[in-house]
């Protein structure tokens, strides 16, 4: 939160007693992912409905972490319950006694996870009704907890989807997923059987390929999946062609000087991956924003083709020459704009919610290749785009959220590596916002 001097200012000694007294967000700073910490940093809480069914993929998850296991007293860095046995509405009252006494011991930072059955796969109307509810009662949680910098995520698991947990699990439980917020993740049957993975290079001797690689959002992806042992293969305009070579010659990688919307650059792009991919990551993108009554066809045009069409004929060539690897992964980054549009966006807006749908409509498809395809939002992102707004949006759009913050773009990458993981293997055509859970589209 460097830049953010607000937050610097209503948090220093003195202002901070001033801002509590007169209701002023006060963002905290939040807990982010270092080399070598331990997936949670304090004691966790568990608990589970009766006849729950992920109390053992839970404790063999928290076993394998190491995770400390929180008492009847004291606080606690993170609460897990399972409420996939909740088969009625009546029983949703377990959802009060496990967290009303739990709640107020949460410690910043903190980490909240309920756990539930697929509604439309529940069983019975009454255990839908009750499995939905979860919805509601999670993104209500997480709007009370953001204050502390905590956060609250639902996830529904399949039936026969258990041994499908422990990825996403580990993922939302630690410090990577500090920007994740107020989200519904959907676990199911895995398209691939589950590797072994290697420590904390889960990623290693896996090629992925991100484009608009050189700067930003993109610099930060690429260089959290090298962490994470991938060879990047990042991609970007010619003009950025001196920025890309210096990353990837850091991380090892390669580099691909091309532009997107040329006729032949699917065909090149595939044929420098002639050794197949494991991971595409379309990260590339423009805003060429006006109201849509000032929107020529050209500059419409122009953005759709980089935005959308461009990574439609990416996909198509990749899978057409059978490129894309066994338990590969394709992710790609929508936008809060896809979701909840924005004044003067049309164009943008149109091209991220046709992201959402092109993970919708490929998922079945990559799944029968033994492949997934997901999708990350990202909300109010500190870049230096966003450095350059106007202080007005610039600020409603660090504030408009649970945890009163911009993101950074590690937090986006961070949720890119866990979507691109081997071991995520169950989870196909989710788009999860990173927004500190925006208040927009919420």
């Amino acid at each position: 939160m460097s830049s953010d001097r607000y937050a610097q200012i209503v948090n220093a000694p003195v202002l901070a007693t001033i801002a509590r007294q007169v209701g002023l967000p006060q963002p905290v700073e939040l807990d982010r992912y270092r080399p070598g910490q331990p997936v949670v940093a304090g004691p966790v809480l568990s608990g589970a409905a009766p006849g729950g069914r992920l109390e053992k993929p839970i404790k063999a998850l928290l076993d394998a972490i190491g995770a400390e296991r929180a008492g009847t007293a004291g606080e606690a860095k993170a609460l897990v319950f399972d409420a996939s046995g909740i088969a009625d509405s009546t029983e949703l009252v377990e959802l009060q006694r496990f967290f009303h006494p739990a709640v107020g011991r949460l410690q910043r930072s903190g980490r909240t996870v309920v756990l539930g059955t697929t509604p439309a796969l529940a069983g019975t109307p009454r255990a839908h009704t009750a499995q939905r509810a979860l919805e509601g009662f999670t993104r209500s949680l997480a709007k009370e907890i953001g204050g502390r910098g905590a956060t609250a995520q639902l996830v529904y698991v399949e039936p026969g989807a258990e041994d499908q947990l422990g990825s996403t699990l580990r993922f939302l439980l630690s410090p990577r997923s500090a920007y994740v917020d107020g989200q519904v993740i959907r676990i199911g049957l895995g398209v691939a059987p589950l590797p072994d993975l290697n420590g904390d290079r889960p990623l290693a001797r896996k090629v992925a390929l991100v484009t608009g690689a050189a700067r930003g959002i993109g610099a930060a992806i690429a260089s959290v999946l090298a962490r994470d042992g991938a060879e990047v293969v990042g991609l970007d305009v010619p003009q950025n062609a001196e920025e890309l070579r210096r990353l990837t010659g850091e991380l090892g990688g390669a580099a691909i000087s091309l532009d997107i919307t040329a006729d032949d650059a699917p065909r090149q792009i595939a044929e420098r991956l002639e050794g197949g991919v494991d991971v595409v990551v379309h990260n590339a993108g423009v805003t060429k924003d006006r109201t849509l009554a000032k929107m020529p066809e050209e500059r419409w045009t122009q953005l759709l083709e980089i935005n959308l069409s461009s990574e439609e004929r990416i996909d198509d060539e990749l899978l057409g020459r059978g490129l894309l690897n066994e338990n590969g992964r394709i992710v790609c980054v929508s936008s809060m704009s896809g979701i909840a549009g924005n004044s003067g966006q049309t164009n943008y807006a149109a091209s991220k919610a046709g992201v959402i749908g092109m993970v919708e409509s490929m998922a079945p498809e990559l799944a029968a290749r033994k492949a997934t395809i997901n999708a990350v939002a990202p909300g109010f992102i500190e870049t230096r785009m966003t450095a350059a707004m106007p202080i007005g949006p610039r600020e409603a759009g660090r504030r408009l959220s649970s945890l009163s913050q911009g993101g950074l773009p590690v937090d986006v990458a961070e949720t890119i590596a866990w979507l691109a993981s081997p071991a995520s293997t169950g989870v196909n055509g989710n788009v999860v916002r990173v927004c500190g859970q925006s208040l927009l589209g919420a």
